[in-house]
């Protein structure tokens, strides 16, 4: 049966054959190779799998052909760099600023934003998104940061948050951050999909925009660091939530003292375990 098989395939009179085909009674070959055909098999072969061995021959597969679409983060920096900024120098604008916040999620406390300028000729080494900082790098970066750029930082406060949301009252910290630099920026690049309303300069959102520009990586540093400041100093007054180890995020330490002991002056009213106006309904 096995050289009945072999015989067949070894026929002239397929044209699948004669333009070559895998051999199914040979050993696997390594993935390099192919055992094909050759096209110019004369006759049917009789002599066994030595014959058939010497009408093959080992052929290197083609190297897989790159893909059209290009890739959807291929502008994507390994870490942050320089070019979005050089890319608004470019264009003729000068004082370029990054910002960027921290807190939108917590249960409790502000949501906190600052804005950076940072000394072309002197950018810190090592900045990141902060989220990819240990807290002992942060709070490095966040002197080098202050002493070598022009930075601004505002806060947007739980009641706020609740009159407004949460997008509204991060878009506002970020613009009175910008507006508050001793130099006035003249070109804004800012983390996420929107642009501050009410610059007095152009502006950029960017989506990513930490990882991407080392501008807004440091505003996001000095955001970091100056809410985990501030949740720290508010444990002192609030010391039933645990506010100095989460920072006001939902864990279950500060869930549990939200079902004790009810909301504090810090926390958000509109966000779920509780809602603006009914304060007991704790769906913990």
């Amino acid at each position: 049966m096995f050289e009945k098989d072999c015989s067949r395939i070894a026929g002239g009179s397929d044209p699948e054959i004669r333009h070559g085909i895998s051999c199914p009674c040979l050993p696997v070959m390594p993935p390099v190779c192919r055992l094909t055909w050759a096209a110019a098999t004369p006759g049917r072969l009789s002599g066994g799998l030595q014959e058939i061995g010497l009408a093959c021959e080992v052929r290197r597969m083609k190297r897989r052909t790159p893909p059209d679409s290009p890739s959807l983060f291929e502008d994507l920096p390994i870490v942050p760099d320089f070019r979005l900024e050089r890319e608004a120098l470019k264009q003729g604008f000068r004082s370029i600023a990054g910002t960027d916040e921290a807190g939108r999620g917590p249960l409790a406390g502000p949501v906190v934003a600052a804005a950076v300028i940072l000394d072309a000729d002197s950018i810190p080494a090592g900045l990141n998104d902060s989220k990819q900082l240990s807290a002992a790098q942060r709070e490095a970066l966040f002197e080098e940061i202050v002493a070598s750029a022009i930075v601004s930082i505002a806060s947007s406060g739980p009641r706020r948050i609740d009159t407004t949301d949460i997008r509204k009252a991060s878009l506002d910290a970020m613009r009175r951050a910008v507006a508050g630099l001793q130099v006035a920026a003249g070109f804004v690049l800012v983390d996420g999909r929107d642009v501050p309303p009410g610059l007095t300069c152009p502006g950029r959102a960017v989506i990513k925009g930490d990882a991407r520009s080392v501008s807004i990586a440091a505003a996001s540093i000095l955001a970091k660091v100056t809410r985990d400041r501030m949740m720290s100093r508010a444990d002192m007054v609030f010391p039933a939530y645990g506010f100095s180890s989460h920072a006001g995020y939902a864990t279950a330490v500060h869930r549990k003292g939200i079902e004790i002991h009810g909301p504090c002056l810090l926390h958000r009213l509109s966000f779920s375990p509780f809602r603006l106006g009914d304060p007991q309904n704790l769906d913990i």
